[in-house]
């Protein structure tokens, strides 16, 4: 039941006014002066107040402020014995929904009453919502708590509040774009536009004219004016992905528009200038594209001020489990289909895959699984062939001998455990500093057991 608070010091009125009200359902709550009301408003949750101009301790039209300040969804009607403009135009300022004369506008009370409730209920909803909006891209939305995904997110909430560039690397599917969002959520931009770009997904022509707009008649088919992504995303971020797919020319564009907030769309002539946050990913080493001249290196120096690797899928084990009961909720409703639990046959044939396509993959995974399972658990008879095969492979007897403490295995995997050490378990950098090729030390780890 939707709660009305009457503020009104003359008693009798206030009586008249809340008999009026409760008979269409409401629930009164009534207080003498402003102290009192806003004790009410504390105790209780109040849709709507009814509040007289001239209280003994005080003035309705600043209390409306007040109670705005407090209570943003709450709306504020004002009551006056003598309308005057001033005090009308200052209550409106001020927040109130709406000013009116006692006793000539006594018919008015209950159809503004009902449109205050609705404004009430909207505010709410939309409260409501981007507060879900904020918890599914914030950082508490990102699921794991291995140690390489907890750091990479330290290093992501460090850098969330400043308008630096950040550089998100990773193999495909390690969820940047995620990451992205979380960034532009948790930093000062968060009310403004997040706008995101694959740029492997256009070609040379459409993706200039995507991040940087173009006028009418600038190319075939070019029959109106059109906005850039840049322009979209002004005030707020923009992310692109896959900047390593960008042409020379384009990335030339990029290095003007972060340098100077400024950049010309295609078939113009003057300058457009914008504010905008960028965030930028790629799978690919820039700086062996550098060297083979297929990327410019002062792009790069400017685009890695702050570099933030993802962890691949096969670097968090620990993650998959909590990754998959996920992905099992979201397609339970989204099939519709009665499955409330994951074998831990099934989860430990998930921890054997390596997964090459990360979390993308393991989505694509559960989707399918869900679909094709029809018991109230998910079994591994509804994985991939491929993954179901992988039955049985981490019981080679082999794997479990002991190593001699003089052969040269043990010294290798006492070398490797040493620079995992070093590098605090980033692979890639390990496999960068022992000069091996990643799927060689992912062997290698395998082989030694080494977690």
């Amino acid at each position: 039941m939707k709660k009305i608070l009457i503020i009104d010091d003359e008693e009798k009125l206030r009586g008249l006014i809340a008999r009026i009200i409760s008979l269409e359902g409401f629930e009164v709550i009534e207080a003498g002066d402003c102290k009192s009301g806003l004790k009410k408003l504390e105790q209780s949750t109040i849709d709507v107040v009814f509040c007289d101009v001239k209280l003994p301790d005080g003035n309705g039209v600043d209390l409306t402020a007040v109670i705005k300040e407090k209570n943003p969804s709450v709306e504020v009607i004002l009551l006056t014995a003598y309308g005057n403009i001033p005090d009308g135009v200052q209550a409106i300022k001020n927040g109130a929904f709406d000013y009116i004369v006692k006793g000539d506008d006594n018919n008015k009370i209950i159809p503004l009453l009902h449109r205050a409730i609705e404004k009430n209920s909207l505010t709410k909803r939309v409260a409501q919502l981007e507060a879900q909006l904020e918890s599914k891209f914030s950082f508490d939305g990102i699921i794991g708590t291995s140690k390489s995904l907890q750091q990479s997110i330290e290093l992501a909430k460090k850098v969330a509040m400043t308008d630096t560039t950040v550089f998100l690397t990773g193999e495909t599917g390690t969820g940047k774009e995620v990451f992205a969002q979380a960034i532009h959520q948790s930093s000062l931009r968060k009310n403004k536009s997040f706008v995101a770009i694959n740029c492997s997904a256009f070609s040379h022509d459409l993706l200039e004219s995507e991040m940087f707009g173009h006028k009418a008649g600038a190319f075939t088919g070019a029959t109106k004016d059109k906005k850039g992504l840049f322009e979209e995303a002004n005030n707020g971020t923009i992310f692109l992905d896959e900047v390593g797919e960008m042409a020379l020319d384009l990335q030339a564009k990029l290095l003007r528009v972060i340098e100077n907030g400024e950049f010309i769309k295609v078939g113009e002539s003057k300058i457009t200038k914008v504010d905008v946050r960028i965030i930028t990913a790629t799978n690919r080493d820039l700086r062996k594209e550098i060297e083979t001249g297929q990327f410019r290196q002062d792009l790069y120096y400017r685009l890695s001020v702050f570099q933030i690797q993802l962890p691949a899928l096969r670097e968090r084990v620990l993650d998959i489990e909590l990754l998959a009961k996920y992905f099992l909720n979201l397609f339970t409703l989204k099939t519709n289909k009665k499955i409330k639990a994951i074998s831990d046959d099934f989860i430990q044939l998930l921890k054997l895959h390596t997964w090459p396509g990360n979390i993308r993959e393991l989505k694509n995974v559960l989707e399918r699984s869900v679909i094709l399972e029809t018991e109230s658990v998910l079994m591994p008879d509804s994985l991939p062939i491929e993954i179901q095969e992988l039955k049985g492979t981490n019981q080679d007897s082999n794997q479990d001998k002991m190593l001699s403490a003089f052969s040269l295995a043990s010294a290798e995997k006492l070398h490797i455990q040493k620079v995992l050490n070093y590098t605090n378990g980033n692979k890639t950098e390990t496999a960068r500093l022992l000069g091996i090729a990643l799927t060689t030390l992912y062997r290698k780890l395998e082989e030694y057991k080494i977690s």
